[in-house]
């Protein structure tokens, strides 16, 4: 069964080129996913299409009204829906998470926009809330083509080979190690020999070190 994910954002149209190139692109012509933008205003009942509302006490900004987005979301809801929102109170999106929701057959991700949603949309309507990283974006629009892309990858036929899926850095809970293609030497730098050795279990101990070695260095917060 195909992965469908509907994504329900105030511009649908910023989805078309992003979501429709590479991988993605690929596993959309291959029918492994399937990927809606949906229009929030769509679902408005005002000549104005209005989606937002001032907040009650005050504050500044706008907040996306729990109606619209309600009929938004019920409209697309199946009894095997996971729906998430993106914003900076959800839990910090990773390769683990990617690869739980890859395991999904439906999601459904509301865009974040203004200040933020009515209360009421998390406690009625939410799952689970997603941030990619700790600094603000304009909307959660960025944040749900990066949840994409990084889901759909793991779909099974997505990659060419889905073996390299297996190896990558955050797959074992490492960085990836150093790779190197022909010609052997560049601009004076070399090749590693164990690399040019056909000794694969030699190989396989160097890229593990490496491994190690980078993430100790530059993420030393993955390692146990």
């Amino acid at each position: 069964m195909s992965l469908r994910i509907d994504i329900v954002t105030l511009f649908p149209e910023i989805f078309f080129g992003p979501l429709n190139s590479s991988i993605v692109g690929r596993a959309r012509e291959k029918n492994l996913v399937e990927i809606n933008a949906i229009n929030l205003r769509d679902f408005t009942h005002d000549r104005h299409q209005t989606v937002d509302d001032v907040p009650y006490g005050g504050g500044p900004g706008m907040l996306m009204k729990a109606g619209v987005l309600s009929e938004a979301v019920l409209s697309l809801k199946r009894p095997d829906t996971m729906v998430i929102l993106t914003g900076p109170r959800g839990k910090k999106f990773d390769q683990k998470m990617a690869r739980e929701l890859a395991g999904k057959t439906h999601l459904v991700i509301i865009c974040g926009h203004y200040e933020g949603v009515d209360e009421r949309v998390r406690q009625l309507l939410v799952d689970r809330e997603v941030s990619i990283g700790d600094y603000i974006l304009t909307s959660g629009n960025l944040a749900a083509m990066v949840m994409t892309d990084a889901v759909v990858r793991l779909l099974p036929g997505a990659l060419g080979d889905d073996a390299s899926g297996e190896d990558e850095s955050f797959e074992s809970g490492l960085l990836e190690y150093p790779q190197y293609t022909r010609p052997p030497e560049f601009n004076g730098l070399k090749v590693p020999d164990v690399l040019l050795s056909g000794d694969h279990e030699k190989i396989a101990k160097w890229r593990r070190a490496e491994a190690m070695r980078i993430t100790l260095a530059e993420r030393p917060d993955l390692i146990e």
